[in-house]
């Protein structure tokens, strides 16, 4: 099953179930959220799981595109990306936890051909403010999926305050040899969805208070999906990234986590610029920036002969279709070529700099933060510059 197709089906079952479909279409959050970026795909919708009316009703659904660079320091591994999709479905004090559940199942086993025996649920099994989540507890058991107890694993909030609540995550099993264990005993139990019923609002002083309309947040990250659908060890290895994963190694001959990174850094710079973000040094601007750079620290680590003007339009184009966006390719490629440019200065800057015998030592956290804040050059650069990354 292809990401589009995967798209349309997962849509398509809740539309049929009366939940409205609500645009997702940019990284950008609303005016006055003090956020950079959309990091999950309850973040536009905070304030109606608290309880404002949403104009759509009181079923949606919706495929958010999101930003984290939390795990940066991960991206290249078979997992983490910076840019990428939520699948969420929405009670907005509609329809409750078991519900929730039962459909969820429906959807795995029948629209995506997720045999029962290779799903396990986890539930919350409570704590000393709340009592075990008996509801999806019992579900669970009546739809004969494996189900396990667990704490603190299962309790979702947004923060120390805020709305929150258990959830259950549903696993899917990803090895080679039939079921074994449980998903707090192996590692090939790979989690894919969370369904969280938001039941409460945590208070400054941390006690509970029970929301007035009790709601229920799913979220399910296209990438991972994909990847199990489509029998991956690596989300890489999917459609997603397949034209990608085809050119760029003719173009720049990159170790595995490396030729990774690039994909990743690349596609995410094409979708930020795509949402009308500029390279600067503050905000928004400074993540572009420091994607750009990053990735292009790695590109000139082995050959630093091609540039940014020999990427294939065909990658560019591929990307903001994916993330239906109207901006057309040379304006990114633009954006992208005078980044480069700008980054070629400061490469000349920096080794001018590092020249000097103030730096041909052994630096310390004084001199990293000094390159950075007074000369704008990270810690990998310098590394890469003086041969150590």
């Amino acid at each position: 099953m292809d990401t589009d197709r995967t798209l349309r089906v997962f849509t398509d079952f809740y539309r049929e179930r009366g939940h409205h479909l609500i645009t997702g279409s940019t990284l950008l959050p609303p005016p006055g959220d003090p956020v950079l970026f959309t990091t999950s795909g309850m973040h536009p919708l905070t304030p109606y799981l608290e309880g404002r009316p949403h104009p759509g009703g009181r079923r949606l659904v919706n495929v958010q595109r999101c930003l984290r660079t939390t795990d940066l320091d991960e991206v290249g591994d078979s997992t983490h990306l910076t840019v990428f999709e939520m699948l969420g479905s929405w009670s907005l004090g509609d329809y409750g936890h078991p519900q929730s559940l039962r459909w969820g199942y429906e959807l795995l086993r029948d629209g995506f051909g997720i045999p029962r025996d290779r799903l396990h649920a986890t539930v919350f099994g409570g704590d000393e403010q709340v009592g075990p989540d008996l509801g999806s507890l019992r579900t669970w058991e009546e739809l004969e999926v494996p189900v396990e107890l667990t704490g603190e694993d299962n309790w979702w909030s947004n923060g120390p305050v805020g709305p929150c609540g258990p959830d259950s995550e549903i696993f899917v099993w990803t090895g080679r040899t039939p079921p074994r264990g449980t998903p707090t005993t192996d590692p090939r139990w790979v989690e894919i969805w969370n369904h969280v019923g938001m039941r409460y609002r945590r208070l400054q002083d941390g006690s509970l208070q029970p929301l007035e309309r009790p709601g229920i947040d799913t979220g399910m990250g296209l990438e991972r999906l994909v990847t199990v659908l489509q029998g991956r060890d690596s989300v890489y290895e999917t459609d997603l990234f397949e034209p990608w994963t085809r050119l760029l190694p003719s173009l720049w001959p990159l170790d595995v986590p490396s030729l990774r990174l690039v994909c990743d850094h690349l596609r995410s710079a094409v979708v930020v610029t795509g949402d009308g973000v500029r390279p600067s040094n503050t905000g928004r601007g400074y993540v572009l920036r420091r994607l750009v750079r990053r990735l292009l620290t790695t590109l000139r680590r082995d050959d630093p002969s091609r540039t940014l003007a020999d990427l294939p339009v065909e990658l560019l184009q591929h990307t903001l279709d994916h993330f239906r966006t109207d901006s057309g390719t040379g304006l990114v490629r633009d954006v992208l070529l005078e980044e480069e440019r700008r980054f070629d200065r400061l490469l000349e800057r920096g080794r001018r700099l590092l020249s000097g015998p103030r730096y041909r030592g052994p630096l310390n956290e004084e001199d990293y933060d000094y390159l950075h804040d007074t000369h704008g050059l990270p810690r990998d650069l310098v590394l890469s510059l003086r041969g150590e990354g």
